[in-house]
């Protein structure tokens, strides 16, 4: 087989389970952000991104981490703490951990993507980056425990199939609702009002992560190892999985107003 092959081959062959949130629920992200750019943001990212779009390059990160000079990337996509802690605990172990995470993987593209005397393309890059990590720490799997590998290690039976907690939470539950990723934003951003989106865009990058490790807290305790999710666990949790998608959208637009600011 050409090795040039290869990486494509393994891109094809990974369960889609590795991807935070799915292709449409990160597109969605990115959809949501685009109607929340200030006018300033929208002609520096133009000039960046060209002809893409924030929505389209909000899969790049997951397109290319199988291929070997991707290869580090691999652990920027998740937090993984211990269970049981209160927030002090929860943001003092954020912040020290010395792992490449999502957090630390994110503020260092965001510092990029602000320096204007880096190059171009690594700027492009670190966009593009930005914009999926703030869609992938909304994620509450994304924020898991580290005992089970953010719900990897929990195994459950959905709609009759095997799989895990954490696939269940990628895509099996987008994917449940048959939405296009346009038709997702829009319904999703329809329901924000001035005061709500103002709210979610003052709260720090550190106070995402907690929310997702507290929304994990309870998806844990309503989805133990070995669970048959039936007809009623999308109605009771499709609100949680909108309100994430839709913090993570507006919550990039502010941190990229910021940034260009």
């Amino acid at each position: 087989m050409c090795k040039r092959l290869l990486p494509l081959l393994l891109l094809l062959l990974t369960p889609l389970s590795l991807w935070a949130w799915g292709a449409d629920g990160h597109r969605a992200v990115g959809k949501i952000a685009e109607q929340h750019l200030s006018r300033r943001a929208k002609r520096e990212i133009q000039k960046l991104l060209n002809t893409e779009t924030l929505t389209m390059v909000s899969t790049w990160p997951d397109e290319v981490r199988y291929y070997p000079e991707f290869k580090e990337t691999a652990p920027w996509h998740y937090v993984n703490t211990p269970s049981g802690l209160n927030q002090e605990q929860y943001i003092q172990q954020l912040k020290a951990q010395t792992v490449p995470n999502a957090y630390s993987a994110m503020l260092a593209q965001l510092a990029i993507l602000k320096d204007e005397s880096k190059p171009q393309a690594e700027r492009v890059a670190a966009l593009k980056y930005v914009v999926h990590l703030v869609g992938d720490v909304h994620q509450p799997l994304h924020a898991g425990h580290a005992e089970d590998k953010g719900g990897n290690d929990i195994k459950v039976k959905y709609r009759g199939k095997d799989t895990n907690l954490h696939s269940l939470w990628d895509s099996g539950l987008l994917d449940y609702q048959g939405l296009t990723y346009t038709e997702m934003a829009t319904a999703y951003n329809s329901k924000l009002r001035g005061r709500a989106i103002r709210k979610m865009q003052a709260a720090a990058p550190e106070q995402w992560l907690w929310e997702s490790y507290q929304a994990s807290n309870q998806i844990y305790q309503d989805t133990p190892n070995n669970a048959d999710v039936d007809y009623r666990y999308y109605p009771a949790h499709a609100d949680l999985m909108q309100q994430r998608i839709t913090e993570a959208g507006v919550r990039l637009a502010g941190m990229l107003n910021k940034a260009f600011s």
